[in-house]
């Protein structure tokens, strides 16, 4: 008697389908087993797709056939069996050799004999035409959404898979929170493991309701869906989906992910006024602080260099206290502070600018578009080039994926002009008037405010021997935020001032009137 084994297999992505969809073809396949008095000695079935070889309980069947088990397969189409050439081969092979004599399907009719050799072998490729067609159509269908920026993958975290439009819309939920996050993360006072608290502390969690791994919280501060752009294959893609932030925050938030990435020891509360606030001023390292305790119990803090350097031995040994290092703060906020006869001075001037920067904001944004459109051309140049096998896969998307970087900062240059216009008059007002606030900061004696302030204005504070120094108060720090076109004029007029009242923080100038 021809022993049979019964053989059901479904590739569907949702389980509750896969197992109601072998529990089908089992009652059918039993119920025709019955009909058709067919012994059936085994079941074998799974959820795995056809269309790759490789099916772990196909591949134990068909070797329990080999061995003489049993004589024939009942499954429910041949397409069940095989959906691509290795496995539809050796399926025929073992009809070839009698290891199989006979094929039951009750969709499909075979007898092993050189015309049912034939059918079969023409059912397989039926099959693999269909896998094979189904596959290409899908991958036209993403290749169409891409050029219409839309990505074809789950929806990063802060957006949701809109199911009707087939699109990935904001979630309200989640959008805010995201948002908040990543904008914290960009200042650079986090690490991996601070924003992972901050992101459970806020109600972005896993499926499981445990905090994110940090695999995936440095793979979410690394997309770059979140400013309007995405990934697919290694290869960014402007993406038509609203953007959570910008560019440039972006860019920030790379910069502290290098810096402050790695996953640190917590630490405790040390109430170190000047944390963070200079370098040294030799190796460039962070100053860090310590805690000192006396005999008497008065506590004192002391700032020094971290001495982590290993290509250069520091020599900066000297201990400063923090009593010491606020009285230079105090200092160098006396002599940035402005008087109120030139905060008057720098108004007048900024008017000034404003009518000599509105003539040439013309020029700037038909600058701008022209910058965009060279980069367009050069991307498809850059396509052309890969298409004609001048450049390797991994040159080509290095290259493409920094001009789409270069792009978008242009891009955004651009919006934020038109959207902002003369913005940079407004931030250096603000900073005028702040500098003429910080007086009232050295009265009350405001360590923090004061610490504050110099951070805002300045750069590059660094220690060295116990000497604070940097370029504090420039007043055309700010001018980062404004217009090419318009720094040089306003840095010219505003320097030609500045130099007379020691705005380095390094010089003083007896006129001014903090310096006399």
């Amino acid at each position: 008697m021809t022993k049979y084994f019964i053989y059901c297999r479904k590739s569907s992505e949702d389980e509750e389908r896969q197992v109601l969809s072998i529990e089908a073809q089992l009652t059918e396949l039993r119920e025709f087993a019955k009909q058709q008095n067919l012994f059936v000695v085994k079941e074998y079935y799974e959820s795995k797709t056809a269309k790759e070889p490789g099916r772990e309980v196909f591949n134990e069947m068909l070797g329990e056939i080999e061995k003489g088990t049993a004589q024939g397969i009942l499954a429910w189409n041949p397409d069940r069996l095989a959906r691509n050439s290795v496995d539809g081969g050796r399926v025929i092979y073992l009809v070839d050799t009698g290891k199989i004599t006979t094929l039951k399907f009750p969709t499909f009719w075979f007898e092993p004999t050189p015309q049912g050799k034939f059918m079969l072998s023409v059912a397989f490729g039926q099959a693999k035409y269909y896998t094979d067609n189904l596959r290409e159509n899908i991958l036209r269908g993403i290749r169409q959404k891409i050029r219409r920026g839309e990505l074809s993958a789950k929806a990063p975290l802060g957006y949701f898979n809109e199911p009707r439009l087939r699109t990935i819309e904001p979630d309200r939920k989640t959008f805010g929170k995201v948002k908040e996050c990543l904008g914290a993360f960009a200042t650079g006072q986090f690490t991996l493991t601070g924003i992972q608290r901050k992101m459970f502390f806020v109600g972005l969690v896993g499926k499981t309701g445990k905090p994110l791994a940090l695999a995936s919280i440095s793979h979410i501060l690394d997309n770059p869906f979140y400013y309007g752009h995405f990934r697919y294959r290694g290869e960014v893609h402007a993406g038509s989906h609203k953007p959570m932030i910008t560019k440039k925050l972006f860019d920030k938030i790379q910069e502290a992910l290098v810096a402050n990435g790695k996953p640190r020891k917590k630490r405790g509360p040390k109430n170190f006024q000047f944390l963070g606030f200079a370098t040294c001023g030799e190796c460039g390292y962070a100053i860090t602080a310590e805690r000192k305790i006396k005999r008497s119990g008065r506590v004192y803090h002391y700032y020094h260099c971290t001495f982590k350097s290993r290509t250069q031995k520091c020599s900066q040994t000297r201990f400063l206290r923090e009593e010491e290092l606020a009285k230079q703060v105090q200092t160098m906020c006396q002599k940035v502070s402005l008087p109120d006869e030139w905060r008057d001075k720098y108004i007048a001037r900024l008017e000034s600018e404003q009518t000599e920067s509105r003539q040439s904001s013309g020029l700037f944004v038909q600058n701008l578009k022209n910058d965009i459109s060279a980069i367009a051309a050069r991307l498809e140049r850059l396509t052309d080039a890969y298409l004609a096998e001048a450049l390797e896969l991994g040159e080509y998307l290095e290259r493409k994926n920094a001009l789409m970087s270069e792009k978008k900062t242009l891009e955004e240059k651009l919006t934020d002009f038109e959207r902002k216009g003369n913005h940079w008059l407004e931030l250096m007002r603000n900073w005028i008037l702040e500098a003429n606030q910080a007086e009232n900061l050295i009265k009350a004696e405001n360590l923090s405010g004061m610490k504050d302030f110099l951070m805002d204005i300045g750069s590059n504070r660094r220690i060295a021997a116990g000497i604070l120094a940097g370029e504090f108060g420039k007043p055309w720090h700010f001018l980062a935020e404004m217009p090419l076109h318009a720094r040089g004029s306003a840095a010219r007029g505003l320097h030609s001032s500045s130099n007379q009242i020691g705005w380095t923080g390094r010089e003083s100038d007896p006129r001014h009137p903090h310096c006399k």
